[in-house]
Order: C-alpha cells, then structure tokens, then sequence
C-alpha cells in the first residue's frame, strides 16, 4: 500500500510517497463516468478528520473528464490511506460557477479541516477573498491559478514553469535574461517568480516585458527588448493564452537566437501546439503525463484506463490530508504545516507551497525537437 511517512521531526513535516503494492479495497468503475445530470454528495472514508472536494464531476467535455479522474484517483488515495483517517465529502459543482461558489462556501462553514478544489476559476476567486481566522485551509485546482494567502494552487501553472525554466538554463552558467510575460497580474506573478528563481544561481532579469493582444505586437516587442538591453544569455517567453510563435519567428528574423542565447518556454506553450518549426531548440519545463510516479500501474489496473495529471493532482491532494491526519491529527492542518519549505514528495514530484499561496513544484525539463518534448533532465525546480 502506499503510504505517507514523516520523514523530518517536529510540525515541519515532509510527507514522501513510498509503495508496496497491497491491493485496493473499494471496487472501482472501469472509466470515467459519463456526464450527465449532477451527483449527490458522495462520502468516502469514516475518519475523523472532515475534508471537502469539490469537482466538476457532471460538467461536459474535458472539465468533467478530468473531474471524474480526479475522483477516481482520490478513491483510490482514501483506499490507500485515508479511510480510517479522515471522511471526504465529494460535492459536485457540474463546471458551473455558482453552484462551485455555492458549494464552496458551504464547504467553508462545513467543519472541514481541509477543503479539494473547486477547479471553477471565479469560485477560487471568491474563496482567496474570504477571510478569517477559523477558515478551513484550500487546495484549489483551478488551471494557471497562482495562489493566494490560505489558499494554494495545486496544478502547475504558468509561473512554476517559467521560473524551473530559467534556473535550469542559470545552473548552466546564464547570467542576464530577459522575460516576455502575459499582461496583467498574472504576467506580474511570472515576473515576480522568474526573478527569484534566477537569484538562487546568481542571476537576473535584465528586463521584462509584458506581451499580449495590446501591447503593438511580436515586432515592436523585440524592438522595445532591442532598444533596453543587449547580449542577453537567456530569453523566457511566458504569454499566457498568447501564441509563442509570432514573437519567437520576430526574435529569429533579428537574429537574436542562436548565438550563445536559450530561448525558454512555458508549459503553456503546449496549448498552441510545438510543431512550429520556429519553436525548435527552445526548452521547457513542465510535467510529464506519461510519468506519474508509483501510482500509475496500480491506477490502470484497478480502473481500466489510462491516468494523467488530473489522477496525479486527486491522489495526492487526499493523499496530502491523510498523512497530515496520520502525523499531526486534526489539529495539524496550518498553514506552518501546509507552508513547510521541505516540501512534500507526490506521484508528480516534490512540490511545496508558500505562503502567497502559490505551489513550486520539481518537473522533467524538455527541450522541443521537431515538434516533441524530448527529456533533457529529470527534475529541475525554480526554488
């Protein structure tokens, strides 16, 4: 079975995932179940430690595919490890914002010690603007959320990728580097973590620059880096929802790649697609679908289908809440637990979260080659 074990004394617990290959106990569907019309709350476990998830289990298309995993995958967790532990309520927001803000709410003044999801942006919205002392910790699952103070983003978004990015190409000797980063505060938190990230290994933004739909397009982006630093060591691209390719194509036609300068992509990039031929050479780090660490064959054998990251994101959120219960009991659900800077070994890696809320993860670095992620290293981290 797989377990979590403490593996540091005192409440600065470091949780690694560690198996045996004890069989599951609970039967399991063959597939995700179909969408159709919403789920009553199910209840999984009979522990004392009350925790909340929140998942878009009815919602259409990939929303309620990867809802479905997620369940599927905390099932699978409560098996392992929970069910004496802790008694996880999954509530089904159906994609929709109002029930997921409705129902996180409730979740809130529910008695929870911990509180999955949702994975509707404007609910996680809502929740990280909610206070007050007694307020359960969350771990939202919101895609390119970036946290906030109590409540943490899960999945690897945008910021977490650029900043592993650049400090993997600054552990190779970069010093001066630029960064073209979306608009907005979320290009401002790519900025923010880009920078730090670059400090561990000695190095710095010389300049960033923000890039999307109103700022005069790819030409005048290069034209304005151009213009503000010269002989730059490494060029990050971070756009957000914005196609990498125009800006990379510009950067080429000025001959600004290729000579002693790496480019650095985003694990957004792959949003677009990398069979651009302008987009050969650059390097990204990002989470490895096919890898999801010692869970992924117990997880295909016992459900019958293939798991991803939505599977890797569900078992260790429930995996997370079961091995604080085991270590500390209910009263280890802080955020100095939560915040720990040791981090907490997953099916995806070490990931940690601090104290803005956002999540800081290891991943695999890639570097595209015709069109593929082609592994370069196994783990890098900007932290």
């Amino acid at each position: 079975m797989l377990a979590l074990s403490a593996c540091q004394s005192g409440n600065d617990e470091v949780l690694g995932l560690a198996g045996d290959g004890a069989a599951v106990q609970d039967a399991a569907p063959t597939a995700p179940a179909k969408a159709g019309p919403s789920r009553s709350a199910e209840t999984l476990g009979k522990g004392p430690v009350k925790v909340s998830m929140l998942l878009p289990l009815s919602a259409p298309g990939t929303a309620g595919d990867g809802g479905r995993k997620m369940r599927d995958a905390a099932a699978l967790a409560m098996a392992d490890l929970g069910n004496d532990l802790i008694t996880l309520n999954v509530e089904d927001t159906a994609g929709d914002d109002g029930r997921a803000r409705s129902l996180a709410t409730g979740a809130l003044a529910s008695g929870a010690k911990l509180v999955i999801g949702p994975t509707e942006p404007g609910a996680v919205r809502q929740l990280a603007g909610i206070s007050g002392t007694n307020r359960p910790l969350v771990l939202a699952l919101a895609e390119n959320y970036t946290g906030a103070p109590g409540v943490y983003s899960v999945r690897l978004n945008e910021a977490d990728s650029a900043a592993a990015g650049a400090a993997a190409i600054a552990a190779k000797g970069a010093r001066k580097f630029v960064l073209f980063m979306a608009e907005g505060e979320a290009g401002k938190a790519t900025e923010k973590r880009v920078a730090n990230s670059l400090s561990i290994y000695g190095a710095s933004l010389a300049v960033a620059l923000p890039y999307g739909p109103s700022t005069g397009g790819s030409e005048k982006a290069v034209a304005d880096m151009t213009a503000l630093v010269s002989d730059p060591q490494g060029i990050v691209i971070a756009s957000g929802s914005a196609n990498p390719a125009p800006l990379v194509a510009a950067l080429r036609a000025r001959g600004l790649l290729g000579k002693g300068i790496t480019l650095v992509g985003s694990n957004r990039w792959i949003e677009h697609g990398l069979d651009d031929p302008t987009l050969q050479g650059a390097y990204i780090a990002t989470l490895d679908s096919n890898e999801i660490g010692p869970i992924a064959e117990r997880f295909r054998k016992t459900y019958n289908y293939e798991p991803d990251v939505n599977v890797a994101y569900g078992y260790d959120t429930v995996a997370l809440a079961a091995g604080i219960a085991s270590a500390l009991g209910p009263k280890g659900f802080t955020k100095k637990v939560i915040e720990s800077p040791t981090g907490f070994r997953g099916s995806t890696g070490v990931f940690r979260f601090r104290e803005d809320g956002a999540g800081e993860r290891a991943m695999p670095f890639f570097r595209i080659d015709k069109g593929k992620l082609k592994l370069v290293e196994k783990s890098t981290a900007g932290f």
